[in-house]
């Protein structure tokens, strides 16, 4: 190797120029960091199992050599480059042949997220980082923030999972004063060194076990994100693997825990008071005072007071405070903010019954929360588990009193009507056959119809991924609402 790991960690080091460095992956985040890689002077190679023409033509046109082919042909390719550094996008699995071949070779491997907080001095000073993560609501949560951010004055960016790769922030020519990076488990899994100003684990529920291979292992790449934590880690009051999170890490000397919660706060906490959102945490008479930041009337006014993102909206207040904006920047933010599409997004009312897409509730965690957001629900569920149980859902449904039937989707739906026979056997269910794409919505909306009743929703969280029938969760609510709108139309089914 050129240059030591350990001596790159600036943009303007001189080891970058004319390092060979593999890329593993060639996806948005994979021709960001090639993009990058090249910018810096360094040889690069990108490998991937499917690269398109066009992004091949980009990749070629900045510079990067390009190489595709199974996962075999990966390895072999990087083999022959004999790259100094392996950099490896969200997803790949660490025993990939590529991986393998990289450890037992002792060739260094970064994440993008790792690469970023390296380069992170480009235009000068660098941004603040605060790094958000959990099983569910961290793009909620992100934009939340960044909202505040930008209402208090800052100069702030959302990036990372969220759609927009950090190492394309850290190189815009302006800077930015905070950078808002959301993270996945298999961005943490590759973080070593990052240090942000504040961090926060929303929430731990079983998601992604077959890429992590156990509970256990999720829990721990999620608790990365508050190692190095220099001023505040953030945790849920409800949720006590969040705050043991907080207790395991090494965070820096001074750093706070701050807990969230939708009970009434104690000292260092912000909460809920007489339905005043309040901060216990941030002001030196915490112990006999709080801070008034908004009201639930208030939230339910910008369509924020379901019980979930209420709690995203305190993890997002907690985190902004932690780097000193001003309650009042607070206030206004929350009021003039909008939640995205197919976030329990209301589509249509008729006959008393509301249709609700949720269709980002992707696993049985989020589902939960949407469940629990309405009083009695028509659900329908079903598509890819990730090797997830649904069956704890469906009994905390049932305890709750919530279903009136519900409907199952999806080209294998044993998991939700095995779930259902056994601890929901008085609920009645519908399946739709695996039929076309074009078909799956309209006959679902259909079957939820003759099982609602006034005062019903109509809830679409699947629980489960959509790649089995659509092309993605957005795809599978915009298909949702538009077989809703006809449904009410008396019109025939399409799609848009």
């Amino acid at each position: 190797m050129t240059a030591e790991l350990s001596t790159l960690t600036s943009w303007h080091a001189e080891g970058w120029r004319g390092l060979k460095v593999g890329v593993l992956g060639a996806a948005v985040v994979g021709f960001a960091a090639a993009d990058t890689l090249v910018e810096l002077g360094c040889d690069v190679l990108v490998v991937g199992e499917r690269v398109t023409e066009e992004r091949a033509t980009l990749l070629g046109v900045i510079g990067a050599a390009v190489r595709q082919g199974d996962a075999a042909a990966q390895r072999d390719a990087l083999v022959e480059f004999g790259p100094d550094l392996l950099v490896v996008s969200p997803g790949f699995h660490p025993d990939v042949p590529a991986l393998a071949w990289a450890a037992e070779a002792g060739v260094p491997v970064l994440g993008d997220v790792e690469l970023a907080w390296r380069l992170r001095d480009k235009t000068g000073e660098p941004a603040e980082w605060i790094t958000i993560t959990g099983t569910n609501g961290k793009t909620t949560t992100t934009q939340l923030t960044t909202a505040i951010l930008l209402e208090d004055g800052r100069r702030a960016r959302a990036c990372g999972n969220i759609g927009s790769p950090v190492l394309d922030a850290i190189r815009e020519p302006d800077g930015w004063d905070v950078l808002v990076v959301e993270l996945s488990s298999y961005q943490l899994h590759w973080m070593n060194d990052v240090s942000p100003a504040a961090s926060v684990c929303l929430n731990i529920a079983d998601d992604h076990l077959d890429w992590h291979g156990s509970a256990e292992a999720y829990r721990a790449a999620k608790g990365r994100v508050y190692e190095r934590t220099r001023l505040a880690c953030v945790f849920n009051v409800e949720d006590p693997v969040t705050e043991q999170l907080v207790r395991e890490a090494d965070v820096v000397e001074g750093c706070r825990a701050i807990g969230f919660t939708r009970g009434v706060p104690r000292v260092s906490e912000v909460g809920i008071v007489e339905e005043v959102l309040v901060d216990r945490a941030f002001l030196e008479e915490r112990r006999t005072s709080a801070l008034e930041l908004t009201t639930l009337h208030a939230l339910h006014d910008a369509g924020l007071s379901a019980p979930h993102v209420v709690a995203d909206v305190l993890a997002a207040a907690a985190l902004a405070r932690a780097v000193g904006v001003a309650p009042r920047a607070i206030r206004d933010a929350l009021a003039a903010f909008r939640l995205d599409a197919h976030r329990i997004q209301p589509v249509a009312e008729a006959e008393g019954v509301r249709f609700v897409d949720d269709s980002k509730a992707t696993n049985p965690h989020a589902a939960a929360a949407s469940l629990g957001a309405f009083e009695r629900v028509v659900w329908i569920a079903g598509g890819l588990t990730k090797g997830v149980d649904v069956a704890p859902l469906v009994v905390a449904a049932v305890a709750a009193d919530r279903l009136r039937g519900a409907v199952v989707i999806g080209r294998d739906p044993a998991a939700f009507t095995e779930a259902l026979a056994r601890h929901a056997p008085g609920v009645p269910v519908a399946v739709v056959p695996d039929v076309d794409t074009d078909r799956v919505m309209p006959l679902a909306v259909e079957a939820a119809r003759a099982l609602a009743s006034d005062g019903d929703v109509v809830l679409l969280a699947p629980a489960a991924a959509s790649m089995d029938q659509f092309t993605d969760y957005a795809d599978r609510g915009d298909r949702f609402a538009a077989a809703v709108r006809d449904a009410i139309a008396g019109g025939p089914a399409r799609t848009e």
